[in-house]
């Protein structure tokens, strides 16, 4: 589906704004040379389209989390969707998926919604053993994020010291339907535990107005494979 303009943006430019925006909605909050790396442009025309397309109110800055020590000097920012911009990109029935839960809510009450939602999020089950079964050597995020992108989602994985991994879902085709019912974010924490076995932690979604859904899986072995470059 390509990204809805306005009549202001130059036919030529179009495109290349396009892959701008879908890069960051595909890798999450990104900065301009991270952009420039990814897109085989220049930083100088990066930042042109990235001011555009702020102007849009597609894209907005925003101070990058640090994770561990900080280095010196100020970070980059990065630019992270606006929830308009995020509308452009295949949520084209999201009013009427809010309706319906809605009617379910009114209709058959709220433990109709949580079984709706455990039911929607039934294929990370299903997914998952297939994955772990081709792929023995990825790590149960990995496998997630596997499962989750096929799905969907565009998911990746950070690795963070000691405690384990993060899954990070940098698209979710669900978020402005989550924003009024949690309970389909709260089905997908329960089941990444449930194929996990361990319990897991939801630290932000984009539903809630994060740039990314993030969830702390802890590290509870390292496949074979990634023992032996240790």
């Amino acid at each position: 589906m390509e990204f809805t303009r306005t009549a202001a943006t130059p036919d030529g430019d179009a495109p290349t704004r396009d892959r701008v925006a879908r890069t960051i909605l595909e890798n999450g909050p990104s900065t301009a040379a991270d952009l420039a790396r990814r897109l085989d442009l220049t930083p100088a025309a990066v930042r042109r389209h990235l001011d555009h397309l702020a102007l849009e109110g597609v894209v907005e800055s925003r101070e990058p989390k640090v994770y561990g020590a900080r280095g010196r000097g100020r970070p980059a920012k990065v630019f992270a969707l606006t929830e308009a911009g995020r509308d452009s990109f295949d949520q084209q029935y999201d009013d009427l998926a809010v309706q319906a839960m809605r009617f379910l809510a009114e209709t058959q009450g709220e433990d109709a919604v949580v079984e709706f939602a455990r039911r929607r999020v039934s294929f990370v089950e299903r997914d998952y053993a297939a994955v772990v079964a081709a792929e023995p050597d990825l790590t149960p995020a990995e496998a997630l994020a596997r499962v989750f992108t096929q799905n969907g989602y565009a998911a990746s994985v950070r690795e963070l010291p000691v405690v384990g991994e993060q899954l990070c879902q940098q698209h979710c085709p669900v978020s402005h339907v989550a924003h009024e019912f949690p309970q389909l974010c709260e089905a997908e924490t329960e089941a990444i535990a449930a194929v996990l076995g361990t319990h897991v932690q939801r630290l932000a979604t984009i539903a809630h107005g994060d740039g990314v859904c993030t969830t702390c899986i802890p590290l509870t072995h390292t496949p074979a494979s990634k023992k032996e470059k240790a």
